[in-house]
C-alpha cells in the first residue's frame, strides 16, 4: 500500500497486467482510476499526445484541448505496458514527470501537477537495453523502486488446476453454457504442457474447448 514505482518483468501472456491491477486494488489508490497504456501500440507522436495531452491548435487536427493519460488518472495508477518499447525521444519527458510530478500538454505554456503512481510491465531486459543505449539508465532507476519477476506458467504448474477452474467458469458464462467440468486425463495433459504462450494460451485453449464440449472437457476438446 505505497506509491513506489514498480517494474513487472515476465514473458508475454504470463499475467503482468493482471498482477498490476491487483497491486492497484491493494493500494491506497484503489478507488481512483487504473489506466493502462500499451507503449508498443501507438506511434511515437501519438504516444506523446496520449501521455501528456495537448492544447487546441497545438498541431493539425487538434481542434480542441485533450487531457493526457497522466491528468485523467489523477489520484490513481498508470500502467505503462511494454515500457521497453517507449521511444527514446519520449523517455526524458517521462523522466521529468517522475521527478517533478508535473506534466505539460503539447502546446501548453505551463506544466500541470499530476498525482499518479507508475507501474510498468515488460518482457524485455531493461538493464541490457540500457547497456545497448536503447533505454535511459536514469529512467530505469526512477521506475525500478521495486522489481517483480513474474515466473512463466511452466514454472508454476501448481497454479494450473485453479486457473483452469476459474477460466472455464468465465468461458462458460461468455458462451452462454452451464459451467463445464474437466476430466482427469484432460487436466493431466494441461499440466504436462509447457505453455509457451503462458496464461493467455491456456485461456484460448479452454475457450475453444468450452465451445466444442457438451458436458465435460476431455482430451479431444483441447488437442
Amino acid at each position: 500500500p505505497s506509491d513506489i514505482s514498480i517494474v513487472i518483468y515476465g514473458e508475454t501472456g504470463a499475467g503482468k497486467e493482471v498482477l498490476a491491477e491487483e497491486i492497484h486494488n491493494k493500494s491506497r489508490r484503489a478507488r481512483r482510476p487504473f489506466l493502462r497504456l500499451n507503449c508498443a501500440a501507438l506511434a511515437p507522436n501519438l504516444l506523446e499526445s496520449e501521455l501528456f495531452g495537448y492544447e487546441r491548435g497545438a498541431f493539425t487536427g487538434a481542434n480542441q484541448s485533450k487531457a493526457g493519460l497522466f491528468e485523467s488518472a489523477e489520484g490513481g495508477t498508470v500502467l505503462l505496458d511494454e515500457i521497453g518499447e517507449l521511444p527514446l525521444s519520449t523517455q526524458p519527458k517521462l523522466l521529468r514527470v517522475l521527478e517533478s510530478r508535473e506534466a505539460q500538454r503539447i502546446g501548453a505554456l505551463r506544466p500541470r501537477p499530476v498525482d499518479v503512481r507508475f507501474l510498468c510491465a515488460t518482457h524485455r531486459d531493461l538493464e541490457v537495453m540500457t547497456v545497448l543505449g536503447q533505454f535511459r539508465q536514469d529512467l530505469l532507476f526512477r521506475l525500478s523502486g521495486i522489481t517483480v519477476q513474474l515466473p512463466p506458467l511452466r514454472d508454476r504448474a501448481g497454479e494450473i488446476p485453479a486457473l483452469v477452474q476459474t477460466l472455464l467458469q468465465d468461458a462458460s458464462v461468455r458462451a452462454g453454457k452451464p459451467s463445464l467440468g474437466i476430466t482427469r486425463d484432460a487436466l493431466a495433459l494441461l499440466l504436462a504442457y509447457r505453455w509457451p504462450g503462458n496464461i493467455r494460451e491456456l485461456k484460448n485453449v479452454l475457450e475453444r474447448a468450452v465451445l466444442l464440449a457438451t458436458d465435460r472437457i476431455d482430451i479431444q476438446h483441447i488437442v
